[in-house]
């Protein structure tokens, strides 16, 4: 969510500052180590690596295994780590702050000038993506740096690729300069274990210090069409100012020909500059308005257009010639004074008018591309790529990239369907449903590098409701969740495929926090697949689970059902329930129930309780079990009546690891078994069940 889960001062858990001593008593009463998981680079020779065939992915795995789940997507992936390639594969490597561990699959491949990975294609292609990291210049800002392309040896195009929108450092919400000191030195700071401002004497942080958000993206159109087996070979030139570019990934894609809707109010009617070098927002709002007047559809060919503020949008559709035609780009402008909601700030972006002044409706937005010029990261700055309130509107085939939050829609508002969509490289989050957003669906979406939750529901003063996630993908969040539902009622996170949450977060949270309403009705959570999940919570200093339950603020106590869904390679736990510290005897959670669950291995345990409450488990099989099944800690008071969080056990769970079946006779109903630090054992590579 664009308020960070990161950034709170020393807590066992939680998202509000707190005093540091209370703070330091907290971090002592429960923390886990963070165990070493994976490492060590690997020199890549060509020859060695070529394979007869491309290796196609999906989140880095055997496609097979995510079968069903996630979004259909148009172009094919393929790891850099299984191209052709002189350069040297970094990885596989989990540990924040460091290359591999945000690249998909937590492996890349490091290229020094004259190198070269080579890519086959795998279909007929005439347009790649590359996801790529190049340092930062010396005192951040970034450089930009060249990139060749060749297919087949030949047709040599450049890709200027930059580091102007990634590498942040710091607490949150981040900075921009490598060499800043801390920006909080008030905060709990895990690696020196301690409060530097009331630590005598302060300690000395390394800077930078806590560098992240390493990668972005860059799209090229190849020009003409190529086929299955032709190669694609990105060389960094002997000369390149880069002292390294990694590749991470590449996507080939097949393009179909331009839209074209002939009968439209064509902005370029009303003077848009399709070379982008003049502002056409004016030219956009003049399109809109006779659009409405004459009951006709906006339309935008072909072409760059420079719009450097919001563009105002209610009862109208926006139609553009295809995401990879139309581009929609500003600058980010800072305003001379705040704005009345408190943005700095203002940028490229089509919004619905404000929920209190009764919000926009009919609004269809499709076919085009919005690119941000957003570095650094402001709460209270509007500058996200869709925003404000739209009722009964569509959002379809947009491509977001470097904006604030792809998508932020401030409620109330309803019936609101974002389906198809791209969103890579955010600052904040890809997605969220704040506050009264209702029977509303986001379904296969594609979201790479947000900066936060990939996709959120916050149901802040107004609960969301009856409001469905389904069939989206999400890829390598640098902070918190891949799918956060943060309060609300009747809401459904079904089919979605979430990998590589990198830190301080979980490919699922459910969480009573942040102000969020109570979790009401139902929940239900189904035949959804998470791979690499369970991060490092670095404030904590405990690993977490691929799916995290979280009682800050209220009891969760709704009806939530977690059916058919698949852990794979967890870093950490499977499934986590946990509450604060300072509120243990507060809150609990109770009414969750586990059924048809498959886990494929996990760092530490199946499930860890560090809560008050009940769950029930039926058909949860598991398999290559780093720990004790359940980790039991209860709320802490280590009872002899046993554990304050109990298990039951409604038969067909089966299978386990090193300690036996993972859910034993002797640790039922709620037998401590508590472990602060159980051991990181890091788990095979999934396979089929």
């Amino acid at each position: 969510m664009s308020r960070s889960i990161t950034g709170a001062v020393a807590r066992w858990a939680g998202g509000r500052p707190r005093p540091a001593a209370v703070a330091v008593a907290a971090m002592t009463a429960a923390t886990v180590g963070l165990g070493v998981v994976l490492g060590g680079p690997v020199v890549a020779d060509a020859a060695a690596t070529a394979a007869s065939t491309p290796v196609v992915t999906r989140a880095a795995l055997t496609p097979s295994l995510v079968a069903g789940r996630g979004a259909a997507v148009g172009f094919a992936e393929q790891e850099a780590e299984n191209a052709a390639t002189n350069g040297t594969t970094i990885g596989p490597d989990r540990t924040a702050y460091t290359l591999p561990a945000e690249a998909s699959g937590r492996k890349a491949v490091k290229l020094a000038p004259g190198q070269y990975v080579e890519f086959t294609l795998p279909a007929a292609a005439n347009a790649i993506n590359v996801r790529y990291s190049i340092p930062d210049a010396p005192n951040g800002g970034g450089i930009t740096a060249p990139l060749n392309v060749t297919v087949n040896g030949a047709n040599r195009s450049t890709m200027t690729l930059t580091s102007q929108y990634s590498w942040l450092y710091n607490q949150y919400p981040f900075s921009n300069d490598p060499n800043a000191g801390l920006l909080h030195p008030d905060w709990w700071i895990t690696e020196c274990a301690c409060v530097p401002a009331a630590t005598t004497p302060a300690p000395a942080i390394t800077k930078p210090f806590r560098p992240n958000h390493f990668y972005d993206e860059q799209r090229l159109l190849l020009g003409r069409t190529y086929r299955a087996g032709d190669k694609v070979r990105l060389t960094v030139p002997a000369g390149s100012n880069a002292a390294w570019t990694a590749i991470d990934l590449l996507d080939s894609q097949l393009v179909g020909a331009p839209h074209v809707r002939l009968v439209a109010a064509n902005v370029l009617a009303f003077g848009a500059d399709p070379l982008g070098r003049r502002d056409s927002a004016g030219a956009f709002d003049k399109a809109i308005a006779f659009a409405k007047r004459g009951h006709l559809k906006v339309y935008v060919p072909p072409g760059v257009y420079q719009v450097n503020r919001h563009i105002i949008v209610d009862d109208v559709t926006i139609e553009g010639a295809g995401d990879w035609y139309t581009i929609i780009k500003g600058h980010e402008v800072a305003l001379g004074t705040p704005a009345p909601d408190g943005s700095v700030h203002t940028g490229v972006g089509f919004y619905g008018k404000d929920a209190s002044a009764g919000g926009s409706t009919n609004v269809h937005l499709s076919g085009f591309a919005i690119e941000g010029d957003v570095r650094e990261r402001i709460d209270t700055d509007q500058v996200n790529g869709v925003g404000g309130a739209m009722s009964d509107s569509t959002i379809d085939g947009l491509y977001i990239r470097h904006t604030k939050v792809g998508l932020w829609f401030d409620g109330p508002m309803r019936n609101v369907k974002v389906t198809g969509n791209v969103i890579v490289d955010q600052i904040a989050d890809g997605l969220n449903f704040h506050t009264g957003v209702t029977d509303s669906v986001v379904s296969g979406n594609f979201v790479r590098n947000s900066g936060d939750d990939a996709l959120a529901m916050w149901s802040e003063k107004t609960a969301d409701g009856r409001n469905t996630f389904d069939h989206n993908t999400v890829q390598t969040p640098v902070l918190a969740n891949g799918i956060a539902i943060y309060g609300g009622t009747d809401n459904t996170v079904s089919n979605n495929l979430i990998a590589d949450p990198i830190r301080e977060g979980s490919a699922i949270q459910v969480g009573s926090r942040f102000g969020a309403e109570a979790f009401t009705g139902h929940l239900w959570i189904t035949n959804n697949t998470t791979v690499r999940a369970g991060t490092y919570e670095l404030n904590w200093n405990i690993g977490l689970g691929a799916i995290w339950f979280y009682a800050l603020e209220k009891n969760i106590d709704a009806d939530v059902q977690v059916v058919g869904d698949t852990f794979l390679d967890n870093t950490y736990n499977a499934i986590m329930l946990v509450s604060d510290f300072p509120v243990k005897d507060l809150y609990s959670i109770t009414n969750v129930h586990f059924k048809d669950i498959k886990v494929d291995g996990t760092g530490t345990s199946v499930v860890s309780a560090r809560v008050a409450g009940s769950a029930s488990f039926q058909n949860v099989d598991a398999r290559n079990v780093g720990a004790v099944g359940v980790n039991n800690c209860g709320s802490f008071h280590f009872t002899p009546a046993g554990s304050e969080f109990s298990l039951t056990d409604l038969g067909g769970n089966d299978g386990g690891g090193t300690t036996g079946p993972w859910l034993a006779p002797w640790e039922l109903p709620n037998t401590i078994t508590c472990d602060d630090r159980p051991p990181v054992v890091a788990p095979p590579a999934p396979s089929p069940w």
